[in-house]
């Protein structure tokens, strides 16, 4: 396993260098201090399983460090570790791709648990921001537990399709792209999106996200790959 952290903070670096290896035994952990040794690193290790990835990195501001990693890197599971925990930046996250958000006031377990979680295909969001604005009800884990197993796609009746077209929306792909990378018809896609949103008894694709977080749903590896 192959993990980079991104993250300006030496401390910060240090910590997770003790932490992350309670993930694999043979764990191969890269880091930098920076956006731009970040995506160098990236690109000389196209192997990467997962990019821990601060938001307020030198010369980067609001979300700007996430939309550059994801558009140089679209298939990488990149999971935000942040010191801001509010709603609107979790939602802000989730819309620009991220495949997890874990605020750095959280343990060494919960950091564990959902790193595991997003590992396995599914989306790590803390509990604040399933139960805040958007209404979505209890979560399905407390903050200071591990996420449990995730569910699959059918289970909630989802195709294998429809399953393939959430994937996309979880990375924050817009509608054209995913036609493009699964081949199919706009008006195919929306449908395969209202058939999702039903499914999740989600209104938009954020809400989808969260919906998915709280049921624990196992989704495709990130870039389409099964």
């Amino acid at each position: 396993m192959k993990i980079l952290i991104v993250d300006d903070h030496p401390l910060i670096r240090e910590a997770l260098r003790h932490v992350l290896p309670g993930l694999a035994a043979d764990i191969q952990l890269l880091d930098a201090a920076d956006c731009e040794t970040g995506l160098k690193l990236a690109d000389v290790h196209p192997d990467l399983d997962l990019a821990l990835l601060d938001l307020t990195l030198p010369g980067c501001r609001g979300m700007s460090a996430l939309q550059t990693f994801r558009g140089a890197h679209p298939a990488l599971p990149i999971v935000v570790l942040s010191g801001f925990d509010d709603s609107e930046t979790v939602l802000a996250a989730l819309d620009q791709g991220a495949m997890g958000f874990i605020p750095k006031s959280s343990t060494n377990e919960v950091l564990l648990g959902a790193l595991r979680l997003v590992l396995s295909g599914g989306v790590y969001v803390p509990r604040q921001a399933i139960v805040g604005e958007l209404g979505l009800g209890a979560p399905a884990q407390r903050a200071d537990d591990a996420p449990r197993r995730p569910q699959t796609a059918s289970d909630i009746g989802l195709t294998e399709r429809q399953a393939e077209v959430l994937t996309l929306m979880v990375q924050g792909k817009p509608n054209k792209e995913i036609c493009r990378e699964l081949n199919l018809a706009e008006g195919t896609v929306k449908v395969h999106i209202t058939a999702i949103l039903k499914a999740l008894g989600a209104s938009n694709r954020t809400q989808a996200v969260l919906a998915a977080s709280r049921i624990g749903l196992k989704l495709g590896s990130p870039g389409g790959h099964s």
